[in-house]
C-alpha cells in the first residue's frame, strides 16, 4: 500500500490527470474556412414580388442539403447586406457561424423574413462592394473572404466600381456574382459583371429572370464552398 504522503500526492494528481485525458479526447475546434457576404440588390428596378423571390431563393438555397453540408464542413461565417443607391447599404443579417444544421435553418429563416432595407433608389454597385469589403474586419480568423453580389443592372450612381474592385483584389477578397437578366437572348448584365465587378478568378452565374434565381444561388454557393483549396 502507498504511504500517507504518496497516497495524498496521487489523490491530488488524479483530477489533473483526468482533465488531461479529457482534453486529449476532445475534438479540436475547426477554424472558419470561408467568410461569405451575400450582397442583395434591392434597387428601384427590383419590385416587391422580385424582392420576395430573391429572399425565398436565398433561404431555399441555404437549406438545400448539399449547400448545408458544405456550410457546416467549412464552418462558414455568413452575413447578408442589402444595397441600392449612394449611401444605401445595410447589414440585414450580421455575421453568424454555421456550426450546426440549426444555425443554417435559423439563418435561412431570418433571411427569408427580412424586410427590405431601402426602396426606389439607384444602383451603386461600387459602393455596395466597398461596404461589403469593410464587413470582413469582424471575422479575421476566416481563411477565405468572399463577396457574393447579385443584381439586375449596371452601376448608374456613385461610379466607384473600378476602385472598389481593385481594393477587393488588393485585400485578397474574391468577388463573384449572380447577374439577373431579363428573359431573352442578350446577356448585357452578365457581361457587365464579368468585365467590371468580379475579381480575377471569380465567376458570374446568370439567372434568366428572377424565376431562375434560386437555382442560380444554389449553383453559386456550391461552386464557392466546394472550391478546392490552393
Amino acid at each position: 500500500m502507498p504511504g500517507p504522503v504518496r497516497g495524498c500526492t496521487l489523490a491530488l494528481m488524479r483530477p489533473a490527470l483526468i482533465l488531461v485525458a479529457l482534453l486529449g479526447l476532445a475534438p479540436a475546434a475547426r477554424a472558419c474556412d470561408t467568410a461569405l457576404v451575400l450582397a442583395i440588390d434591392i434597387s428601384g428596378s427590383i419590385d416587391a414580388g422580385e424582392y420576395t423571390t430573391q429572399s425565398q431563393g436565398l433561404a431555399d438555397a441555404l437549406t438545400d442539403p448539399d449547400v448545408t453540408d458544405a456550410l457546416l464542413r467549412g464552418q462558414v461565417a455568413l452575413s447578408v447586406i442589402h444595397w441600392s443607391g449612394v449611401g444605401r447599404q445595410a447589414v440585414t443579417q450580421p455575421w453568424q457561424r454555421m456550426l450546426s444544421a440549426g444555425h443554417v435553418t435559423r439563418f435561412a429563416a431570418a433571411a427569408r423574413a427580412q424586410p427590405r432595407a431601402f426602396r426606389a433608389s439607384d444602383t451603386a454597385v461600387g459602393e455596395a462592394l466597398t461596404f461589403a469589403i469593410a464587413q470582413f474586419d469582424a471575422v479575421p480568423d476566416c481563411a477565405r473572404r468572399v463577396i457574393d453580389i447579385s443584381g439586375d443592372g449596371p452601376e448608374n450612381a456613385g461610379f466607384t466600381m473600378s476602385r472598389a474592385r481593385q481594393s477587393a483584389a488588393l485585400e485578397g477578397i474574391e468577388v463573384n456574382a449572380i447577374a439577373i437578366e431579363d428573359m431573352g437572348a442578350s446577356i448585357p448584365i452578365t457581361s457587365y459583371y464579368q468585365r467590371h465587378v468580379v475579381t480575377r478568378g471569380g465567376f458570374v452565374i446568370t439567372s434568366r429572370g428572377l424565376a431562375g434565381y434560386p437555382a442560380a444561388m444554389r449553383a453559386k454557393l456550391l461552386r464557392e464552398l466546394t472550391k478546392p483549396s490552393t
